[in-house]
């Protein structure tokens, strides 16, 4: 088998770290706390194969019910809940990674759940003290893909600057984008999307300036996989199959997922993989591990269908899905953080990373321990 990639000179991750809220329901509860009597609606919650989330719900009312909340007041939870959670998944990854503040040169944040100016790049900056002069990104509003297309522009500052220390951290608070009002569009999106944050550290292992600053050991000893190469494969024809948009009715945003998403995404897994795989030598039966996103039961039996994955393959996704929901952009690497802990992984594996999301989109990378 011939790899035509090079490997020695690829951006390496070194480190992950997640963070979710302190707050979890189980589906059931969530049915309870809403009191949601419609039959179709609990089907939907309860056939999600989701079995906890961890949310911020609306605040108490005194007698009992949960109260409502304007955009703004969703604006603000996007903004405390947000940070928080950046910041504990920034300590973990740094923690992981054997690096510290101080090594922090780019930091790129992902985010769909709000819009904030600044954005979480210059607030977690601010927040953590990491070093003024540190370059920074905000991708804002990509949905559940956004995490792989940050990770390419990280890969691309990264190998542009070796020996420097690049984050990205997605930061997504799902509570703060839903809409209550007891109709099937929103009863799906309530079902299914939780709370969480993922930060992942890049680095590329060719030789740092030569300044004093610069000569100890680099940061986490970029031992972690090399990001080999990225591919994307958009679905101009299902635009409006995925989307985050405003609504009169509410005066507030919402989501809304067309029913055919599955399918569609599924659909175009194989030649997005055929992308990736092009020129490399590598054949899909090459890959040893498989990181999806979480998106749902049906996505994911719908990948795994396209691809022929078996369901060990996606083990690590359907967990993610189970303990926590789609977590949108930060799920995979939920996902892949769960791929390390399981100790299974030897030098010389190829994975796939994958996500999907509104484009419609698929987005690949392969990488290389």
């Amino acid at each position: 088998m011939s790899v035509k990639l090079l490997e020695t000179a690829a951006p390496r991750i070194t480190g992950v770290g997640t963070a979710v809220p302190t707050t979890t329901y189980t589906q059931q509860e969530l049915l309870d706390e809403f009191d949601i009597t419609d039959p179709r609606v609990r089907s939907v919650f309860l056939n999600s194969a989701i079995e906890r989330r961890g949310l911020t719900l609306p605040p108490l009312l005194p007698e009992g019910s949960r109260g409502t909340e304007s955009q703004g007041d969703l604006l603000r939870k996007h903004l405390s809940h947000g940070l928080s959670m950046g910041r504990e998944a920034v300590e973990a990854c740094l923690k992981a990674a054997n690096a510290t503040l101080a090594d922090v040169r780019y930091l790129c944040c992902v985010t769909t759940t709000g819009l904030l100016t600044p954005g979480f790049s210059a607030l977690l900056i601010k927040d953590l003290g990491i070093d003024r002069h540190c370059s920074r990104l905000d991708v804002v509003g990509m949905g559940c893909n956004a995490g792989l297309n940050a990770l390419t522009a990280v890969a691309g500052w990264a190998n542009a600057h070796p020996g420097e220390l690049a984050l990205m951290v997605c930061v997504e608070v799902c509570s703060a984008v839903y809409v209550f009002d007891g109709t099937m569009r929103s009863s799906v999106v309530n079902s299914l999307f939780g709370d969480g944050a993922a930060a992942v550290a890049v680095l590329s292992p060719g030789h740092a300036p030569q300044t004093a600053k610069e000569s100890r050991p680099l940061p986490g000893g970029a031992t972690g996989p090399g990001l080999l190469r990225f591919s994307s494969c958009i679905i101009p024809e299902a635009v409006d199959a995925m989307r985050y948009d405003w609504d009169d009715s509410h005066g507030k945003y919402s989501f809304y997922l067309d029913p055919e998403v599955p399918y569609v995404v599924g659909a175009h897994a194989g030649m997005s993989l055929d992308r990736l795989l092009e020129g490399t030598g590598l054949r899909p039966s090459d890959i040893n591990h498989w990181v999806v996103h979480s998106g749902g039961k049906k996505v994911i039996d719908s990948v795994r269908l396209n691809l022929g994955l078996t369901r060990h393959d996606v083990r690590h996704t359907t967990g993610v899905l189970r303990d926590h929901g789609n977590l949108s952009s930060g799920s995979f690497l939920f996902s892949y953080e769960r791929l390390i802990a399981d100790g299974c992984v030897r030098p010389g594996d190829f994975g796939v990373l994958m996500t999907m999301g509104p484009g419609s989109t698929v987005e690949m990378a392969l990488v290389r321990w």
